[in-house]
């Protein structure tokens, strides 16, 4: 358990990091852009995105930083309610908005004010009406208890400093019956050093727990059904292409050949729902 001082730090550290991704996203670099792709750009690519890309704004796919589809064979219908947890630049928002229609709603919550305005821009470019964007911690979210048909998350909560808090507020603002899909990083044997560096941290690496810790943070919380429904292995080559390539650090060789020793990264979707 992270103290107060410790998470507030860690949260700084991931907006200042992103905020920067952003930045060099909409310059034409980092995530999804420049020739080579990035092992999320290839996740984005081949996880049932398809033809739904076609219909979101350029930005807002050239800007995204997750690392699976929880949209995927969600379910999601028409006259529904869809909250995204980390919903950044705004790609999983817009496909939610689209999904639920008219006469639905997806709303949208990140910390970091810039992606919250990216997120508005992108909402405002693709010509949405049921569609709101909230600054807010995913530990303490802008949403009230019980409005809530789904939750939704990409490449996310592995950044939480505190992932009890947020799976406590899954279940808080889910409706009775409500559910979840949430594409995340889940990592085994990763070196107790690495956990520390900042740069692999922001990475979504150095933060992220076991699959079996994250089922069972999820069934604590009182949700139930967790299932781990899809996932995606990462080589110590593609982790180092998340960290350098679309975070713009420089790790230091060493620690990649840590992490391709000792590590076993993978992108898994979870799926469950609040008991009725």
């Amino acid at each position: 358990m992270k103290t107060q001082n410790e998470g507030d730090t860690i949260r700084e550290q991931v907006s200042e990091a992103y905020t920067q991704a952003l930045r060099r996203s909409e310059a034409g670099g980092g995530c999804c852009s420049g020739g080579a792709s990035t092992a999320r750009q290839q996740a984005v690519q081949t996880t049932r995105y398809g033809h739904e890309l076609e219909n979101a704004p350029r930005e807002a796919a050239q800007s995204s930083f997750g690392c699976g589809n929880p949209l995927a064979m969600a379910g999601i219908r028409e006259g529904e309610t869809v909250l995204d947890l980390g919903s950044g630049a705004g790609l999983d928002l817009i496909l939610a908005a689209r999904k639920v229609g008219e006469t639905g709603r997806a709303i949208g919550v990140d910390m970091t004010p810039a992606m919250v305005e990216a997120a508005r821009r992108n909402v405002e470019a693709a010509g949405l009406g049921n569609t709101d964007v909230r600054g807010g911690l995913i530990e303490d979210l802008p949403v009230e208890s019980g409005s809530v048909d789904w939750v939704i998350s990409n490449c996310v909560i592995n950044l939480s400093p505190e992932k009890e808090k947020v799976f406590r507020e899954i279940h808080r603002v889910l409706r009775p019956g409500g559910r979840f899909s949430i594409s995340d990083i889940v990592v085994d044997g990763l070196p107790a050093g690495l956990r520390k560096n900042a740069s692999v941290y922001c990475a979504c690496v150095g933060g992220a727990i076991s699959e079996a810790e994250y089922v069972a943070g999820l069934h604590a919380a009182g949700l139930e059904d967790v299932q781990a429904v899809e996932r995606q292995g990462y080589g110590p080559e593609q982790v180092r292409e998340i960290i350098v390539s679309e975070l713009g650090y420089d790790v230091p060789e060493d620690e990649i050949e840590a992490l391709a020793g000792t590590a076993r990264v993978e992108s898994v979707r979870f799926t469950g729902r609040r008991p009725e």
